[in-house]
């Protein structure tokens, strides 16, 4: 599927372009941003590979990879980063990664970030399971996964290497039929 693109109240998913290196540079090159995740903060030229990259991946049939800019709708700036990536070890299942730049931060825009790469995942591309892992110490995204109905389903020991120490991840998933009955809920006002 190519381009994707779809719209939140605040906030949208559009395809990486080679124009988005310094924007995704302020999330992966942030020590802060980075803090809680399976990586260091990365250079420049290290970020102009990943969006490369992920411009190459966009155009593979069948597409495994779905790396995209998540943007205030009102500014058109990239605030975060999402990425579904499908599991070719589980039918109809992936993995879901976030991010937000630090200055974005306590804006709820981690739940509407999740919420338009969930139902990408389940309305657009018919998955029956998305989970994603997080680090035990990372509450603020504990607390958006469990405000879009994902369920903690335990804990992968010793999952990452990081800075020379190894780091439990925290794994959350949704399925196709818990992740509409949210959406019926909202629709719904509950």
């Amino acid at each position: 599927m190519y381009p994707v693109e779809r719209s939140g109240t605040r906030l949208a998913l559009r395809e990486l372009s080679t124009e988005d290196v310094n924007a995704v540079l302020a999330i992966y090159g942030s020590p802060e941003a980075t803090e809680h995740l399976s990586f260091e903060p990365r250079g420049r030229e290290q970020v102009g590979r990943i969006v490369a990259r992920s411009i190459a991946v966009a155009g593979e049939t069948p597409r495994g990879e779905y790396a995209l800019a998540v943007i205030e709708r009102a500014t058109s700036e990239l605030v975060g980063f999402g990425r579904l990536a499908l599991d070719p070890h589980q039918q109809r299942g992936a993995t879901m990664g976030f991010a937000l730049r630090p200055r974005s931060w306590g804006a709820g825009y981690g739940v509407e970030m999740v919420r338009l790469l969930l139902g990408f995942g389940f309305d657009d591309l018919r998955l029956h399971r998305i989970w994603g892992a997080r680090s035990p110490w990372n509450e603020a995204s504990a607390r958006t996964m469990a405000a879009v109905g994902m369920v903690e389903e335990g804990v992968i020991r010793e999952h990452v290497l990081k800075g020379g120490v190894w780091r439990d991840s925290v794994v959350h998933a949704i399925l196709d039929r818990e992740w509409h009955a949210t959406v019926v809920n909202r629709a719904a006002g509950d």
